[in-house]
C-alpha cells in the first residue's frame, strides 16, 4: 500500500466534506434533521442543504482525480469502470428492494415500533397518487421508483463515492485480504460521513452516537458491495446498488412510529441485522457454492 497516495486521497476527500459540514451547520442541519424539525418559511435554505448533501457524494471522485493527477497516474484508469453487463448487475440491483422490505420487517420487531400507515407522510403521498392506488399500490410505486432512480440519477451520484471506496481504495489496498480491505474501506467510508452525520443526517436524534453507528453501518455494508464489485468486474454495480438502496430504504421508516434512528430503518439496528444476514449468506455462497473463493483471497 502506498501511504503517500492514501494520505493525499484522505485529505482531498475529507477536507471538502468537513467544509460542507460547517456550511450545513450554518444552514440549519441536514435533510433528515429537517424532516424532524422543518425549517419553517425558508424553503430556499432547506433546498440548499439538500443540494449540498447531494453534491458531497461527488467529493470522493474529485479526490481520486486530484490524487491521481498529483501522483501522475492515469485519471480514473484501472478502477473497474466497465459496462460489460452480466447477471451480477441484475442480482445486485434487485437485491436492494428485498433488503428494504427485510429491514422493514426487522424494524417492526424492534422495541416500541408500531405499524402506522395512517400518518401525515403516507396521507400526503396518497393524495399525490392516482385515485384508488391505496397503501400497497403506493408501496409498490415507491419501490419501482427507487429501482428506476437506482440505475439513473441516484447511480450517477453514488458513482461519485463508489469510484473511490470500491474503485480507488480497492486498488490502493491491493495485496491485502478481502476482509481486511473491507474493514479498512468501511471504516474510512463511515468516518467520511462524520461532518454530515454530526449535523443530523441519518441520526437526527443522536448525531454524536450516529457517527459510530454510521461507521458500523458502512463496515457491514462494504463486504456486500465489494463482493458484487469483484463478481461483476465493474465498479458501476456497487454504484447502482448504493443508489438503489438510497432510493428504496425510505419505506422502512415512513410506516413505523415513533421515530427511533438508532433502532429503526436501514442505518439503525434493524438495518445492521439485515445486512449482517446478507453478509453471512454471501459467505456461505462464496465458501460452499461459488467456484472461486473471493472472501478468502487477496484483493
Amino acid at each position: 500500500m502506498n501511504k503517500r497516495k492514501l494520505i493525499i486521497f484522505l485529505l482531498c476527500a475529507f477536507l471538502p466534506t468537513i467544509a460542507a459540514g460547517m456550511v450545513m451547520h450554518l444552514l440549519g442541519g441536514s435533510p433528515s434533521a429537517l424532516s424532524i424539525e422543518p425549517l419553517e418559511g425558508n424553503k430556499v435554505q432547506a433546498i440548499a442543504v439538500i443540494a449540498l448533501t447531494t453534491a458531497a457524494m461527488l467529493f470522493p471522485m474529485i479526490a481520486v482525480i486530484i490524487t491521481q493527477r498529483v501522483t501522475k497516474e492515469p485519471v480514473l484508469k484501472g478502477l473497474g469502470i466497465s459496462f460489460k453487463i452480466n447477471r451480477w448487475w441484475f442480482i445486485g440491483w434487485l437485491l436492494m428492494p428485498v433488503i428494504a422490505l427485510a429491514v422493514l420487517g426487522v424494524t417492526l420487531l424492534m422495541p416500541g415500533a408500531v405499524w402506522n400507515p395512517d400518518n401525515e407522510i403516507i396521507r400526503t403521498a396518497l393524495e399525490s397518487m392516482p385515485e384508488g392506488v391505496g397503501l400497497w399500490g403506493m408501496l409498490a410505486i415507491t419501490l419501482f421508483s427507487g429501482l428506476y432512480a437506482g440505475i439513473t440519477l441516484n447511480a450517477l451520484f453514488a458513482f461519485g463515492e463508489e469510484i473511490a471506496w470500491r474503485g480507488y481504495l480497492l486498488k490502493l489496498f491491493e495485496g491485502k485480504k478481502f476482509m481486511t480491505t473491507a474493514l479498512l474501506t468501511g471504516t474510512i467510508w463511515g468516518l467520511w460521513h462524520a461532518p454530515i452525520i454530526l449535523n443530523g443526517h441519518n441520526y437526527p436524534q443522536h448525531p454524536v452516537i450516529g457517527v459510530l453507528m454510521m461507521v458500523v453501518f458502512c463496515v457491514l455494508l462494504t463486504p456486500m458491495l465489494m463482493y458484487f464489485r469483484k463478481k461483476s468486474g465493474s465498479v458501476i454495480v456497487p454504484a447502482i446498488m448504493h443508489g438503489t438502496f438510497n432510493g428504496v430504504i425510505g419505506i422502512t421508516l415512513i410506516m413505523v412510529t415513533p421515530a427511533n434512528d438508532l433502532l429503526y430503518g436501514g442505518s439503525g439496528l434493524a438495518g445492521f441485522i439485515t445486512i449482517l444476514v446478507i453478509d453471512i449468506f454471501i459467505y456461505i455462497y462464496d465458501r460452499f457454492i461459488s467456484r472461486e473463493n473471493i472472501l478468502g483471497s487477496e484483493i
